[in-house]
């Protein structure tokens, strides 16, 4: 079955409206040209992420890892032939070649999505920062070359912002991860806090653990607002948006006494459109 590029760039950005709130409002800051390739970007995280992380599905640990390993491998063949007839694929070759994106990132993704199907806990920060090279980092440097950086220098603080949107991700997640049975929190600061996150309890040790792990992630944070100076206007517009969302998350954790196991903390949809609307606004945007 052949696929359009215009019916593959649809369903990626459908996938990134309907799983990546802040992501996808953040995306409409950017010129409507640029658009397209991160809707595509975030479609092709979000398929491999479905594959592992699916808690509806029944596959087995062994089938999930072979569906990954076959979406991976028809990624690379359609990349080499320079075109793909799968749904999402189709938009994810077209937006590699446009932008000139290194395949390596993709590789390196892909071994962090496979890392999820068979390990658990992490014991050190080192550890965790392996896995997200992988999870996290790498799609600061996907996104780059459709951001178009000023500075080379931009790279690194790129990776800080993946990595701080993953651990925002993780101190929100603590309890559905452990529905997967998996903790992202670095064995080693649940061992120096005396916390234990099966017990599923805000407990005084778990506040200042969650202050630790807070001001950890803020200052991957300010690493990233060095980065946004080296990012053209328009860029930098969008990636502030996404920045302030996604901290806001912090600051919802914060404001629920840093319970997230009672419920899921969130950033409102108002808010993330009034961001959107102030940073596309017309005065704005002539700048």
């Amino acid at each position: 079955m052949t696929v359009s590029l215009a019916a593959s760039y649809e369903e990626c950005k459908r996938l990134n409206r309907k799983h990546g709130t802040t992501y996808f409002w953040s995306t409409l800051v950017l010129p409507k040209a640029k658009q397209p390739y991160v809707h595509a970007l975030y479609g092709f995280c979000r398929y491999a992420d479905e594959i592992v992380d699916d808690l509806s599905s029944t596959a087995t640990i062994d089938e999930k890892d072979a569906q990954l390993a076959s979406f991976g491998d028809q990624f690379f063949r359609d990349l080499s032939r320079g075109q793909s007839d799968h749904l999402v694929l189709a938009a994810v070759v077209d937006t590699v070649k446009h932008n000139d994106i290194d395949p390596e990132c993709f590789r390196r993704f892909l071994r962090s999505m496979t890392m999820d199907l068979s390990v658990e806990k992490y014991d050190t920060y080192a550890d965790l920062e392996h896995y997200m090279d992988g999870s996290a980092a790498v799609i600061g440097e996907m996104m780059l070359p459709v951001l178009e950086p000023v500075s080379p220098e931009a790279l690194g603080h790129a990776r800080d912002l993946g990595n701080a949107f993953q651990l925002t991700n993780f101190l929100r997640d603590i309890n559905e991860d452990l529905d997967r049975n998996r903790q992202y929190i670095p064995q080693e600061d649940l061992r120096k806090f005396g916390v234990d996150l099966t017990q599923r309890r805000s407990t005084p040790a778990f506040v200042d653990l969650m202050k630790f792990e807070i001001e950890r992630c803020n200052e991957l944070y300010r690493s990233a607002d060095i980065g946004l100076a080296m990012l053209p206007p328009v860029s930098r517009r969008c990636i502030t948006s996404a920045r302030v969302l996604y901290s806001g998350i912090l600051d919802k954790i914060v404001e629920a006494n840093y319970d997230v196991f009672a419920a899921r903390v969130r950033v409102p949809t108002w808010r993330k459109l009034a961001l959107v609307g102030k940073l596309t606004a017309p005065s704005l945007l002539r700048r």
